[in-house]
């Protein structure tokens, strides 16, 4: 009888190898050989400090505080651990489970006494005929690596909003201090208009419109200032850090390096970018997933092996027992249960194919409109540097021509809101440029670059 259990188990286990998971492929892709508008050829190409390009001392220790400090970034490393924990417990289904047991008894009735004592020893294996527990190890891999892709992605994301938050509390200072330079134009401005009323050379109604204009600028002073110090909370916030710990030395936008960068080519995304990369390892476990619902169809064999160790006393000779059993179950009737689980997979596994390829397409159009924006904020800025400085000979030539009476109050009052917009206006616009940078250098994945 142990014979011909022996030769079933064998004669089962050849069959073991039978897949019927389906073979993993891309899905098709419509990607376009190059750009819209093409990068440059001399520009830098992405890589994973990327943010030294700008050539700022201080972003690139702010970016390192927040890679070690950022609370969602500490939360989706533990999440890479939920998923490598889940793969060591799936693969377990891979091996033997081997249990023992020992005890021991003793009795006594009416002054006979008698004891008795066993062990044992049970290994029980269930044999993977369709490689349902292989598919769901493939499975539990893929989402381990969709959970590593997930965090680079995040990583990604968190140095964008550093870079672009450390842009943004530089704007605002820069933007403060234009109106604090405004504020004093204005109040210079007033007191020599005041002073010429009190001369009799202007009347009341000049005196009242700088004044306006006095407490106009005021006003924007204050919201400047306000302005700053929600940028400096939204930067400490990603370093994971309360706003007064948080030391910025205040330097002006124009010293920074507006790099050009080289875009590669839109099939590089595949392999660039986290999302995308995230996006086709689950399209991978979904796959897998259809071939564990499909292994549930066929029939499954559970081996188990038992010994024995057992005697009257602790004196006595012990004796021993070896088994050895195999059973065979097969799915009959299920109302259908089984064969919803394989169309259940296998209409998940379609959805994310389409994901996928909405997630290549978003990644595509994230580029296009990366290029647009670098050029767009580079022409923007050149023209705005042009009418700054004419707003500044327009607001001399008025002020002059004022004293010198050649010309109203009111074309000076003119010249000095043109000359802070045009100041306040570059200093968005060349915020916008930076952030423009930031956007294609994540638009390519930031320097990131999976294994081949």
């Amino acid at each position: 009888m142990m014979k011909a259990t022996i030769l079933i188990t064998v004669s089962v286990l050849a069959l073991s190898a039978c897949s019927v998971a389906p073979r993993y492929e891309r899905p098709d892709l419509s990607l376009p050989a190059g750009w819209s508008q093409s990068s440059e050829a001399q520009a830098v190409s992405a890589a994973q400090d990327w943010w030294r390009n700008f050539g700022s001392d201080e972003l690139n220790r702010v970016m390192a505080e927040a890679l070690s400090g950022n609370y969602d970034l500490k939360a989706s490393v533990q999440r890479i651990e939920q998923s490598r924990a889940a793969l060591k417990s799936t693969r377990a289904s891979l091996f033997p489970a081997i249990g023992a047991s020992a005890g021991s008894s003793y009795r006594d009735d009416d002054g006979d006494s008698s004891e008795s004592w066993n062990a044992g020893l049970n290994v029980s294996y269930e044999a993977d005929l369709f490689v349902a527990n292989r598919s769901a190890v493939t499975g539990s891999e893929a989402n381990l690596e969709s959970s590593i892709y997930t965090h680079a992605a995040l990583k990604l994301v968190v140095m964008g909003d550093v870079a672009r938050a450390y842009f943004s509390v530089l704007s605002a200072g820069n933007r403060l201090e234009t109106a604090e330079q405004n504020l004093k134009n204005a109040q210079d401005l007033f007191n020599m208009v005041e002073a010429r009323f009190n001369a009799g050379a202007d009347s009341a109604l000049e005196v009242s419109q700088q004044k306006s204009a006095l407490e106009n600028a005021k006003a924007s002073q204050a919201s400047m200032a306000a302005t700053l110090q929600t940028s400096r909370n939204a930067l400490a916030l990603l370093l994971g850090r309360v706003p007064q710990d948080v030391i910025l030395t205040p330097h002006d936008l124009i010293t920074l390096n507006v790099p050009a960068i080289n875009a590669g080519v839109p099939s590089e995304l595949l392999r660039n970018r986290p999302d995308i990369l995230a996006s086709e390892s689950g399209l991978r476990a979904a796959n897998a997933d259809i071939g564990a619902a499909r292994a549930a169809l066929y029939p499954s064999l559970n081996l188990q092996s038992g010994w024995s160790l057992a005697a009257a006393s602790f004196a006595d000779p012990a004796t021993t027992a070896l088994s050895l059993a195999a059973s065979l179950a097969a799915p009959i009737f299920q109302g259908g249960r089984l064969e919803a689980g394989v169309e259940q997979a296998t209409a998940r596994q379609k959805e994310l194919i389409e994901t996928y390829r909405q997630s290549v397409l978003n990644a595509f159009i994230e580029v296009e409109n990366a290029l647009v924006g670098v050029t767009s904020t580079q022409e923007r800025e050149a023209a705005q540097q042009a009418a700054l400085e004419q707003s500044q000979i327009a607001y001399d030539l008025a002020q002059q021509r004022y004293k010198a009476g050649a010309s109203d109050f009111q074309t000076v009052l003119n010249a000095q809101s043109s000359l802070f917009s045009a100041r306040d206006a570059l200093v968005q616009i060349r915020t916008e440029r930076l952030n423009a940078a930031v956007e294609l250098f994540m638009a390519v994945g930031g320097g990131y670059m999976a294994s081949p």
